[in-house]
């Protein structure tokens, strides 16, 4: 989920509150909040800490919601999961440290160390794109013995990998990668952690239905309708930027603010994500 924010860049918690409900309304069964989409580099740990308890108080007997956790430093790691624990989170996102790049051994100690923290589940997330360091696939198998660690959100994009672990654990597996959703779904995963949810929430539930049914037909043709938004979300600038912007445009968040170093989307882009969702039939 964005972080709404206004005009000013300090956090609209009602407008959190507010958009929570609408996705909620609109296909959700969870939300991430302070995931990279919520601009979580850039929000305080006070900040996060409201915007659990915001969002806990207007939706959590509706969804789950998840709290974007992680830090590339352990300790740090485990405050903020321990204060998204007393927010209300009802289970935890954590990324594997970033720019320190860590040997597999410190991820399995990091990742561990976070899970014993809190009795909280915790879902792992591999995203070397921006960490700089994947997750081995000995790694996460030694990682799913954790009673806590139970799921993976996978933007590493090596879907034979994420096969293998799939069919030696029991850990349950989300696409992180809007692109893939529908390759992920079709070997396994049980669900997704979207940016162009935000716009397309009910056509990926019904997506993620209609794999779980047999409909591989009617997924396919669901992937393909959302091909323009997906590219036109994630295939320019930052989503988040895009997400914003079309948020805004739609009247469902009161400002497309973001915090430097991101920036509000220019016309053109915001031209562009407009078309992405005519073509995708989301109007």
């Amino acid at each position: 989920m964005v972080t709404p924010m206004k005009p000013d860049g300090s956090l609209d918690l009602e407008g959190a509150a507010a958009l929570a409900a609408h996705l909620v309304d609109n296909g959700h069964d969870g939300l991430v909040v302070n995931g990279t989409t919520g601009e979580s580099p850039t929000t305080t740990d006070s900040e996060k800490v409201d915007l659990v308890r915001v969002v806990v108080e207007a939706v959590g007997h509706r969804a789950r919601i998840i709290a974007g956790a992680g830090s590339n430093n352990t300790a740090h790691t485990v405050e903020c999961a321990r204060a998204a624990a007393k927010a209300g989170a009802h289970g935890l996102l954590i990324v594997t440290p970033y720019y320190n790049k860590p040997p597999q051994e410190g991820l399995l100690a990091h990742f561990t160390t976070v899970a014993d923290a809190t009795d909280l589940p915790v879902i792992v997330y591999d995203i070397p794109g921006r960490t700089g360091t994947p997750i081995h696939t000995e790694t996460l198998l030694r990682m799913a013995l954790h009673p806590r660690i139970v799921a993976v959100k996978d933007a590493k994009g090596d879907l034979f990998a994420a096969s293998e672990v799939m069919s030696q654990t029991d850990l349950l597996w989300y696409s992180g990668d809007d692109a893939l959703n529908l390759a992920h779904l079709t070997q396994g995963a049980v669900g997704i952690v979207s940016v162009v949810g935000h716009l397309a929430g009910k056509q990926y539930a019904e997506m993620i239905a209609a794999v779980g049914q047999g409909n591989l037909a009617r997924a396919i043709e669901i992937h393909r309708q959302l091909i323009p938004v997906v590219n036109a979300v994630m295939h320019i600038t930052q989503g988040p930027i895009m997400v914003k912007a079309a948020l805004h445009d739609r009247g469902i968040i009161s400002s497309d603010t973001l915090r430097l170093p991101l920036i509000s989307a220019t016309n053109d882009q915001l031209a562009r994500v407009r078309e992405g969702i005519e073509q995708s039939g989301l109007n």
